[in-house]
């Protein structure tokens, strides 16, 4: 008998789910799923995140998505990582203030470990990110992280896209039909539960009742399924991470050629930051603070002065959200997927990114046999871990600054909003960096290297003269510094600049296709 799926909510996370699983599950073909996404014309896209990490590309491929199209559909750039100001120092108080936290892995051709000599002196005066990779600097100059003649999703330096949240739901939907998964625009207006207390059906107002084997929760904060339904608790982390409101704007450029930032841009403020990513026509822009050190009247003046003369007459949308997550996500046989399953501040772009490790997790562990308690116990425990070690990694940019500023930045660096896990890991740092026995790759959605670059761009001092006398390899690190400097001019040099790139794909695709 066929296994049926049902998706109840559409947006970004409910059709990149749909049109995943299609894929993995075999939506198209006889013995396979069959996937249903319902979701109503009433509720908008919230639309506000739009950043991604490098995993999306995979994603992306697995669900068909050409590189060119989503560029043309979604207004796409190419982004490289994330720009961190004055994080580390209140505006005035030190040198200039700024570090970035790149897509592009540290590592020496070789495979010499270039961090403890760096951290020793040897790689020169300037910071980790310059040092380590030529990402930095190539960014710095506008520069795209692949050529034209490079096939879709591939280049030679890791990247992931900024774009429209609404236009790429849209193309999503469009590849997920195509995919096999069958769309209905309608509106739950109940969820049904039977004895046991899982999902018999979801009443919907012009359906009638839709049933399913697996339901999945795509809701959004409403989370109308795992939440409002099935009672599933949701575990706030406002004790952690303060921030529980935003005010979001779009602004286009001056010039049609201004170039295009090939990072997110996070400029901290007294009570918050403010987000700042180019698109190809327009920069979404907006700032997340927390009510409990700032009114939204001064939150939104902040951001009308961080944009500028048209910050006056810009429109603008208030949000509020409550930093957090569902230590259950699968709960009997639904699965909450994207804001219904959890939501951090958009500082490191965690949710899309949770979404596709969920995608990737129903897929693998999709009860064929009926199991769902099985499959429930491992997803939950992985995406338990997951949030847990992000929370660790979002607070981590916080809570080493050297600002003392306001209470805002007070309270994050106090000991009593850290958790314990990352005073754990703060406490091995201090004598040795960061490294493979402190991230677990089967949970952790940020590596090793993402960890030294925040670390080491606030300034975190990890002394290491006790183990001076043991490095032996000092020509071999100069060697390598120097190549990585040589690779950024290179990168400089030969890559086109974002906005170009862009402008290529308009009306040209990538790879073999580029060059016929």
């Amino acid at each position: 008998m066929t296994k049926r799926i049902l998706i109840v909510g559409g947006g970004t996370a409910g059709w990149l789910t749909a049109g995943y699983l299609a894929k993995r599950l075999g939506a198209d073909l006889p013995g396979g799923v069959a996937i249903t996404l319902v979701e109503s014309q009433d509720i908008g896209i919230l639309g506000v995140g739009e950043g991604t990490f490098p995993t999306i590309r995979r994603t992306l491929a697995t669900i068909g998505i050409d590189e060119a199209d989503l560029i043309r559909r979604c207004g796409a750039t190419f982004k490289q990582g994330a720009k961190f100001v004055h994080w580390r120092h209140a505006p005035g108080q030190g040198a200039t203030d700024h570090y970035s936290h790149p897509f592009q892995v540290a590592d020496s051709s070789d495979g010499l470990d270039l961090l403890p000599y760096w951290l020793l002196g040897h790689g020169g005066p300037e910071n980790w990110d310059e040092v380590s990779n030529p990402q930095k600097k190539a960014s710095d100059r506008h520069r795209a992280p692949k050529l034209p003649t490079n096939p879709d999703y591939v280049g030679p330096l890791n990247y992931a896209f900024h774009f429209d949240a609404v236009a790429l739901a849209g193309l999503l939907r469009e590849q997920g039909v195509k995919n096999g998964v069958r769309h209905l625009t309608d509106t739950v207006s109940e969820v049904l539960l039977d004895a046991e207390g899982a999902i018999g059906g979801v009443r919907t107002e012009r359906n009638g009742v839709l049933d399913a084997d697996l339901y999945i929760d795509c809701t959004g904060f409403r989370a109308e399924l795992i939440g409002k339904a099935m009672k599933v608790p949701y575990r706030s982390c406002r004790d952690v991470l303060f921030c529980d409101r935003a005010i979001a704007a779009q602004l286009p450029y001056a010039r049609p050629d201004d170039p295009i930032a090939s990072y997110t841009i996070s400029t901290a403020q007294k009570n918050g930051w403010i987000w700042d990513i180019g698109l190809d026509r327009r920069r979404g822009i907006g700032h997340v603070y927390s009510s409990d050190h700032g009114d939204d009247e001064t939150a939104e003046r902040v951001l009308r002065g961080y944009l500028g003369a048209a910050g006056e007459k810009a429109d603008v949308r208030h949000f509020k959200f409550d930093a957090g997550y569902r230590e259950v996500n699968w709960y009997k046989n639904c699965v909450a997927v994207g804001l219904s399953s959890g939501f951090f501040e958009p500082l490191e772009a965690t949710g899309i990114a949770f979404a596709e490790v969920s995608a990737g997790m129903i897929a693998n562990l999709f009860p064929w046999g009926g199991d769902y308690e099985t499959s429930a116990r491992q997803f939950n425990a992985n995406m338990l871990r997951r949030y847990e070690r992000a929370l660790d990694f979002i607070k981590l940019h916080y809570c080493i600054s050297e600002r003392r500023d306001t209470a805002f930045w007070r309270d994050n660096v106090a000991d009593t909003s850290v958790p314990d896990s990352l005073l754990e890991l703060l406490d091995r740092w201090r004598f040795r960096p960061p490294n493979e026995l402190d991230i677990d790759g089967q949970v952790d959605i940020f590596t090793e290297a993402s960890w030294q670059y925040v670390l080491y761009g606030m300034g975190w001092k990890t002394d290491l003269s006790a183990k001076a006398g043991a490095l032996r390899y000092h020509e071999d690190a100069r060697r390598a510094f120097a190549e990585v400097q040589r690779q950024a001019r290179y990168a400089i040099a030969n890559l086109p600049s974002n906005r170009d790139l862009v402008a290529y794909a308009q009306t040209h695709s990538f790879g073999a296709r580029a060059a016929a």
